[in-house]
């Protein structure tokens, strides 16, 4: 039961790392995808992590869901062709995504967003609005398969959120 993590240079370290940890303590298996296979990503506060995957290996149907820690990572990787067509295989297969803070930027991008109940870090929020989704000012907005938070402070309300959603859609 793995769980995709898409990541760009500075990701927001604690948006990746708290959500990646509770997985694990759930019995689930995080894994990282970044530009290249066995690449460096360094977070936005010095943590780095490797990528277990490219974009181009990533075969959504491996995965049970899809997270998308925030900072300025989503802002660097948004355009690249495999990670919008990444999220919207998601989105078609109606698997979990979670996305929190700058992470929405990324479903912008994939055109996934219209119609959407939604929140964001509060810098993007007329982004979100464009796309066509409803901003909603909450610490987590859960609409069908996307889970969505603000910031680092809603972490708790994210991460519960992510585990219910894991817990119900076991593969």
């Amino acid at each position: 039961m793995k769980v995709l993590f898409i990541a760009g240079d500075e990701f927001e370290d604690i948006e990746l790392l708290y959500p990646f940890y509770r997985i694990i303590e759930e019995g689930f298996k995080p894994v990282i995808a970044g530009k290249e296979r066995g690449g460096k990503i360094i977070g936005k506060h010095g943590y780095s992590v490797i990528a277990d995957v490219s974009f181009s290996e990533v075969k959504v149907e491996d995965y049970l869901a899809l997270v998308i820690p925030g900072g300025r990572g989503p802002e660097k990787i948004r355009t690249l062709p495999e990670v919008k067509e990444i999220t919207r295989k998601f989105f078609e297969l109606k698997k979990p995504v979670a996305a929190i803070c700058h992470g929405p930027q990324i479903l912008i991008s994939a055109g996934v967003v219209k119609g959407r109940k939604m929140t964001s870090v509060s810098s993007i929020k007329d982004d979100v609005i464009a796309a066509g989704g409803e901003y909603v000012d909450a610490p987590v907005v859960e609409d069908e398969n996307l889970i969505s938070s603000r910031h680092p402070g809603d972490l708790p309300f994210f991460a519960s959120s992510l585990i219910k959603m894991l817990k119900g859609k076991k593969m």
